[in-house]
């Protein structure tokens, strides 16, 4: 079975690209265009793997990471935290809450599909 992705971004130019690319490489993919609804699809779907962007609406990536690693059911979800705040600051708090990675945008799709691959555990 194809390893399932959550992309989590309230911008569509960047929802449309991320669902193309994932496809592409063979993943399952599912979207939620806030943090909320991001939540409901963690929770609903299980991914493998959540594509988390900070700045999104009713709830930040940081508090969507945080709630995740909250919930015992939902440890087995890998995090990859996108966003254009690539201060150190960002990034350890990114990595306090618990995200498993960090990816500055803009980012080269190349980049992303390669650190996606690597924390499913699958090599390119």
């Amino acid at each position: 079975m194809n390893p399932k992705i959550l992309v989590a971004d309230d911008e569509p130019n960047i929802v449309i690209s991320l669902e193309y690319l994932l496809k592409r490489e063979g993943y399952t993919v599912v979207v939620a265009r806030d943090g909320q609804e991001a939540l409901d699809a963690i929770a609903r779907e299980l991914p493998d793997l959540v594509l988390l962007d900070v700045m999104m609406p009713k709830k930040t990536g940081f508090e969507v990471c945080q709630e995740v690693r909250a919930n015992d059911a939902l440890q087995g979800v890998k995090i990859l935290m996108l966003t254009a705040k690539g201060r150190d600051t960002d990034v350890a708090k990114g990595t306090a809450m618990g995200a498993d990675a960090y990816m500055t945008k803009p980012f080269s799709t190349r980049d992303l599909a390669q650190k996606v691959a690597e924390m499913l555990g699958q090599t390119k």
